[in-house]
């Protein structure tokens, strides 16, 4: 088998268990990501904050994708995507330990200080990894591969909130109902034990980033030039562009995953707080996230399956967006317990469109290709705003039907499947 090549000439055994070994990563970034989850009503509590303002960790973890993006691709020009995934982990493994003055003091704003330093390493991860796994292998099947790093990215979810759940959260339902007897001094004496309960977590986080990043380093990945690997596939037409801004269907794309990461934190944050705010016991609800996770799971695993054997990514992709939409109406005007099963099943909507879009939006990019990617990591900002306006019409109106703000983003990736990844493609594309 290790004398069999792929088209991109890497032996195929080869190639593969560095799909593994990448795919350890993604566990790694997941645990680090679908935590949030279990954060917003853990901070809702031991800081005391509305709706609104439990969002802002999503906020601030996502934000930094903004500003960090087309820095992380001046640096990974510096660094190469293998080094660059590495200091990606330290720099998050900084942000861990933000937690523990923050958990000392339970001051929410270092909470969200040590949020957006973690959210500045995974945006350099993710510009890292993401083309590294798209281009590993042939384009066509790039979903496939990106379904897989999927897998191993919410099962990690599905364990880190089971782990912070019982760690933080195993006596939620006592505690909320001690509080309301409890007078100032004593509340805030029991808030502040509730808020040292992360330190030893992230702690043991950040040293295990630290050394999962010296494995990076010393380990036989190889090196991938996004540029050269990419440039098979442009045209002339392509080839003869002049500026990122020539490719209309790489720029659609960046809103598409804007759309797809606001889905993904929508569906897999809120739900915890979703539950308890219809009266599901804290101890039921704490494990919510994990329903969601298993739901895209289920998505992925549909997706290594069919993607490219019997269907293409962008139908795909169409898929995904019009059983989004059916789901979340369902979810909007069912009774409110039974609703919270219709959107942990937005994760089956939910799970492909990342895995499809990102080889529709970066193909035949070129030399543009890993600007490309910073662009379409910028889209992650998706997940700092969706959830924000999620929490904002929670307020005002109420937590269920304030589900609508995702139907848009749904719709808008129904028309990227069907004509927008299209756009300014002048050779037969992959779709």
């Amino acid at each position: 088998m290790t004398s069999e090549h792929s088209s991109s000439g890497r032996p195929v055994q080869a190639r593969w268990m560095t799909v593994g070994t990448i795919g350890l990563f993604f566990f790694i970034f997941g645990f680090v990501t679908w935590l949030n989850g279990i954060l917003i009503p853990y901070l809702k509590i031991s800081c005391e904050l509305n709706h609104f303002e439990s969002y802002l960790v999503a906020f601030s973890f996502y934000v930094a994708y903004v500003f960090m993006a087309i820095p992380a691709s001046w640096i990974l020009k510096r660094t190469g995507l293998k080094s660059g995934m590495m200091y990606g982990l330290f720099v998050m493994a900084i942000g861990a330990l933000f937690f523990v003055p923050a958990a000392m003091t339970r001051t929410y704003g270092m909470f969200l200080t040590g949020l957006y330093v973690m959210g500045t390493g995974l945006a350099i991860l993710q510009t890292a990894a993401n083309p590294y796994i798209t281009l590993l292998g042939p384009i066509e099947s790039a979903a496939q591969r990106i379904s897989i790093m999927g897998i191993c990215n919410k099962s990690a979810g599905i364990v880190a909130t089971f782990i912070f759940g019982v760690m933080a959260l195993n006596d939620g339902d006592a505690l909320l109902a001690k509080l309301k007897a409890m007078d100032d001094i004593q509340k805030a004496a029991t808030l502040d034990e509730l808020a040292s309960r992360v330190i030893v977590p992230y702690l043991a986080m950040a040293g295990i980033l630290v050394l999962i990043g010296l494995f990076v380093r010393f380990s036989g990945l190889p090196e991938i030039d996004p540029n050269d690997e990419n440039s098979e596939s442009a045209d002339t037409s392509h080839s003869s562009r002049t500026s990122i801004f020539q490719f209309p269907y790489l720029l659609l794309g960046v809103i598409a995953i804007f759309c797809d990461v606001g889905l993904e934190i929508v569906a897999g944050d809120t739900i915890i707080s979703y539950g308890i705010s219809q009266g599901i016991p804290v101890a039921i609800a704490r494990h919510f996230t994990s329903l969601t996770m298993i739901a895209m799971i289920i998505g992925y695993t549909t997706g290594v399956i069919v993607i490219p054997r019997y269907i293409s990514q962008s139908t795909a992709l169409r898929i995904s967006a019009i059983s989004g939409i059916v789901l979340t109406v369902i979810a909007i005007f069912v009774p409110k317990a039974a609703s919270v099963v219709f959107i942990a099943l937005l994760g089956t909507a939910n799970s492909l469109i990342w895995p499809s879009v990102w080889p529709l939006a970066i193909e035949g990019l070129g030399k543009f290709t890993r600007i490309g990617s910073s662009l379409l990591i910028m889209g992650n900002l998706g997940g700092a705003l969706v959830p924000l306006l999620y929490g904002r019409l929670a307020d005002i109106i109420n937590p269920q039907l304030a589900y609508m703000v995702v139907i848009p983003c749904y719709l808008f990736i129904l028309y990227y499947a069907v004509s927008g990844h299209k756009l300014g493609k002048h050779h037969k594309s992959i779709s």
